[in-house]
């Protein structure tokens, strides 16, 4: 008998150049895979590096700082003086930046440029031998003011309606973007739909230059939370050494605001603050149930603590659900770094002056003294 299981050396073979024909197509897949991520990793990572180095060094910091281009200065030259002064991030992007634009003619001279320029305003200054824009707006924010007050005081300086103001300070998406854009100090939190409106306590008590006539709101808010950021940024590390996440910082920040006017008070209120949150105390400050009724009273009533709110501090035993105004640096100061004591009390007599105490007992007999 004759066997016809003898193997087939040309299918094997093909059999092998099929297998290897794979691999060889996996691996240029592989490699065209790797290739096409590195290059749109690259083009997004430059992309978003550039758009980064053609904004403002600092849109909030309007000090004019003097820069002499020497004559006979180069594009290249100008681009790296600018640099070495701080009012641009990268001296090549800006030297590109020119040449796309086509930009030439920059004159010689004695400049005075802030870091809140653009460089649309550096090349527009440096063409017309313009010292620097003076500023075709400025307001005022005082401390301890709501946004709402904060919408008041912008609808008297600009065209913008305070209803407007407020619709877009409470529009979701918008609030969304700025938490995208500015994560180091808005968090999800400011989204819990019992805060009542999700930027309060974040736009900054400050002076604030703008070089158009009308700007807009989105304009207005960017400004002041980039100036809110300047000034908690060094902060925050404490806040987190204190067990305190910024929007629970910035909260407390806005209660000593209201609670005393003196930096030296604001500390011991702080500590005060603290000592009742360690014992399991309602914090009990009159400027939340104000808050929470939504209304100016110059005295709090009895039947006025009583009202049900997440903002209450006589209602609730933690801190406030959120800010209730914004406030200076010193209270943010006073909010991590408190005056040590025991004090769980504190009482402000008609003439200003604040009186502390450790226990009730003591607290009631200055309050009978000093109040009554």
């Amino acid at each position: 008998m004759s066997s016809s299981n003898h193997d087939d050396p040309m299918k094997d073979n093909q059999i092998k150049r099929s297998a290897e024909a794979k691999t060889v197509r996996k691996i240029v897949a592989i490699v065209l895979a790797v290739v096409i991520t590195v290059i749109a990793v690259v083009g997004i990572t430059g992309y978003v590096y550039i758009s980064s180095a053609l904004e403002p060094v600092d849109p909030d910091d309007t000090t004019k700082e003097k820069v002499e281009i020497p004559i006979g200065s180069s594009v290249s030259q100008i681009a790296s003086i600018l640099e070495e002064q701080n009012v641009i991030k990268d001296s090549r992007v800006f030297r590109f930046y020119v040449k796309f634009k086509n930009e030439s003619g920059f004159q010689a001279g004695e400049y005075s440029f802030t870091q809140a320029m653009t460089p649309e305003d550096l090349i527009e200054a440096l063409k017309t031998g313009k010292v620097v824009k003076d500023p075709l707006l400025t307001v005022t924010i005082p401390e301890g003011k709501t946004i709402e007050q904060i919408a008041d005081i912008y609808s008297k300086k600009t065209s913008i309606k305070k209803e407007e103001f407020m619709k877009q300070v409470n529009d979701p998406e918008y609030i969304e973007s700025l938490i995208e854009k500015h994560p180091l100090i808005l968090s999800e939190a400011i989204l819990d739909p019992e805060i009542r409106t999700p930027l309060e306590g974040y736009l900054f008590a400050a002076t604030y230059d703008f070089y158009e006539e009308d700007p807009s709101v989105k304009t207005i808010v960017e400004k002041m939370i980039n100036k809110t950021e300047k000034v908690l940024e060094p902060y925050i590390a404490n806040m987190k050494d204190r067990g305190l996440s910024v929007h629970e910082g910035v909260t407390m920040a806005s209660l000593v605001e209201n609670e005393a006017k003196t930096k030296a008070d604001r500390q011991k209120i702080a500590e005060v603050f603290y000592n009742r949150l360690e014992e399991g105390m309602p914090l009990q400050t009159d400027p939340t149930v104000l808050y929470a009724l939504g209304e100016h009273k110059d005295r709090v009533l009895y039947e006025d603590l009583e009202v049900e709110s997440p903002y209450n501090t006589y209602h609730v035993k933690d801190l406030p659900i959120g800010p209730i105004s914004n406030f200076a640096e010193n209270a943010v100061e006073a909010t991590v770094n408190p005056t040590d004591s025991n004090n769980l009390y504190f009482l402000a007599a008609s003439d200003g002056t604040i009186y502390y105490s450790e226990t009730l007992d003591e607290h009631n007999r200055k309050k009978n003294k000093y109040i009554n």
